[in-house]
């Protein structure tokens, strides 16, 4: 039997987003079409984008639909980049941010922009005095609501606050925080003038349950903004090409259930979090949650174990059945230290011996169970195994 606690990394499809995918691809016809066939796919587009604004807090013609988290990243990095103030250069780019995000700054460093970096603290926090520091004459701004893997909860509102008070563009990735922590772009963009504070949001369809292949970025109406990819005028001419109108339905149904059970899921998992950390601590007395203890996304338990390699450990779990993870997905089969860990002023082998467990809305106690049954053997064996132990 596989126990399933790598849920950040992709959710298991639900199956009413699965029936409205299945649904929706049975109207044929192109959504820019303009015959009868077009315009019905037209319509079952438009409506899937409004309840999904509806969802995320943002007028409808703001959503733009994209194949996912990465490429909603580079559009609005690359597109606010683009579209700067003249005589701006500077990217405020926080420490630990996902790599769609770093390796994006890190392309348009290449080409001229001057990235200005912001430490985390301790628990793995942007630090909002540094942020606020880094931020005037700045050509745009980017921060993750939650991070991705120490589960650590940034104070969005704070950072559009801090954004909108010095007139910089701020993007906000909401992928791993969106269904956990409440957010709405109108809420958080506020009053913030025209280019200014929050005006662009990622979210990624796979992390709420919808099918991997679909995501959002919405971007204000008053964003200026350039488009990524060419070849036609759809989405406000910011993502040209033929839309996936049955990802579309299936991704609204998704946010809409990931909003509806927010509250009653999120007390759930915490139970359920605290648990396994509890568990671990009792197994492995040497194990040390990282990101900070209470304000945290709620599923996520991210435990360093000293002396033992993060991927061992990962291995002897994957053969008890445990699915886990040593850090985001998008990096995995890469033998690195968590340069999320490192941010948090931790050493590199102390970014070598992480694991992280997130749990979600299919997760029971059998999963947790599951891990704590062989989390001790398992940290026994990595251990000894590890050459910082034999030292």
């Amino acid at each position: 039997m596989r126990f399933y606690l790598d849920h950040a990394a992709t959710a298991p499809l639900r199956a009413e987003a699965r029936d409205a995918w299945l649904e929706a691809s049975s109207v044929v016809g192109n959504a820019s079409s303009t015959h009868g066939a077009g315009q019905e796919a037209r319509r079952l587009l438009e409506e899937s984008r409004e309840r999904a604004a509806a969802v995320l807090g943002c007028d409808p013609i703001e959503v733009v639909f994209t194949s996912g988290g990465t490429e909603s990243i580079n559009t609005a990095l690359h597109g606010l980049w683009s579209s700067r103030a003249p005589g701006t250069t500077a990217i405020v780019l926080p420490d630990g941010e996902h790599h769609a995000t770093m390796d994006t700054v890190a392309a348009l460093a290449a080409v001229g922009a001057d990235v200005r970096a912001v430490a985390l603290d301790a628990a793995g926090r942007i630090a909002g005095d540094a942020f606020s520091a880094a931020l005037p004459a700045a050509a745009l701004a980017t921060a993750l609501a939650a991070n991705n893997e120490v589960g650590t909860i940034n104070d969005s509102a704070a950072l559009a606050r801090a954004a909108a008070d010095a007139g910089v563009p701020l993007h906000l990735d909401a992928v791993a925080a969106w269904g956990h922590v409440p957010l709405s772009f109108r809420s958080l963009r506020g009053d913030a003038a025209p280019g200014a504070g929050l005006v662009a949001m990622t979210v990624a369809g796979h992390k709420l349950g919808a099918p991997v292949g679909i995501g959002a970025l919405v971007v204000a109406r008053t964003a200026r903004i350039s488009a990524l990819l060419h070849g036609g005028a759809q989405q406000r001419g910011l993502r040209a090409g033929t839309q996936d109108v049955a990802g579309a339905a299936a991704f609204a149904v998704a946010l809409e259930l990931a909003e509806e059970e927010r509250l009653a899921e999120s007390a759930r998992l915490t139970v359920l979090r605290d648990r396994l950390i509890s568990g671990i601590r009792a197994a492995v007395p040497q194990a040390e949650l990282l990101g900070d203890p209470v304000d945290r996304l709620p599923g996520n338990a991210h435990v360093l174990f000293p002396g033992a390699v993060g991927e061992s450990l990962l291995f002897l779990l994957d053969m008890a059945g445990v699915a886990a993870s040593t850090g985001s997905a998008c990096q995995a089969g890469v033998a690195e230290p968590s340069h999320v860990v490192m941010a948090l002023g931790r050493s590199e082998q102390d970014a070598r011996s992480v694991l992280r467990f997130t749990l979600g809305r299919t997760s029971t106690d059998a999963d947790v169970d599951a891990v704590l049954a062989a989390i001790g053997d398992a940290y026994a064996r990595a251990s000894g195994a590890s050459p910082a132990a034999r030292s």
